[in-house]
């Protein structure tokens, strides 16, 4: 009876379990750690993006909503972006195409701050959701990376940007 309960349970409960999320991190590393600043917090028509038509994501970002894990990192974060001043982070994609099984080509176009740069993603369908990678350099967007400590602790130019966007099946 128990194992029969147990059963039930996990089949009620496993649409929870496998709940699809929109997240975008970006990571980086100093010279002594690494770090992941997390976004999950989109605005958009939908929680769940058809790539099948004409019409693309735009997904924009509110800066202040990313989370490091660490209070410092994450206020730290925020002011290196200027989240006063330039309050959102947009993603759009410009174009999106079917390459293999289960690999897909984009294009996508990211403003951080007053800059905007177009860049070739790779995503990989994974569990009903599609990731992608890009790396990126706070450079690219005029941002100089920070430091602490009179430049003892320093953050790295090269940033990963990972997306992963739930998919209709």
């Amino acid at each position: 009876m128990k194992t029969l309960v147990t059963g039930l349970l996990l089949f009620c409960l496993s649409p929870l379990l496998r709940s699809q999320t929109n997240r975008v991190e970006i990571n980086g590393r100093t010279n002594i750690n690494t770090f992941k600043c997390t976004n999950q917090s989109f605005t958009n028509s939908g929680s769940q993006y058809s790539l099948g038509g004409t019409h693309l994501p735009n997904v924009i970002l509110k800066v202040e909503d990313f989370d490091c894990r660490n209070r410092m990192m994450t206020s730290d974060f925020k002011k290196t972006l200027n989240s006063d001043r330039f309050p959102n982070l947009s993603i759009k994609f410009i174009q999106f195409n079917k390459a293999l099984y289960n690999k897909y080509d984009a294009v996508v176009e990211v403003k951080m701050m007053a800059v905007t740069k177009k860049y070739s993603v790779e995503f990989t369908s994974q569990n009903s959701s599609l990731v992608g990678y890009k790396r990126l350099k706070f450079s690219d967007f005029n941002i100089t990376a920070p430091k602490r400590m009179g430049g003892a602790v320093y953050v790295k130019d090269d940033l990963d940007l990972v997306f992963t966007l739930a998919m209709e099946d």
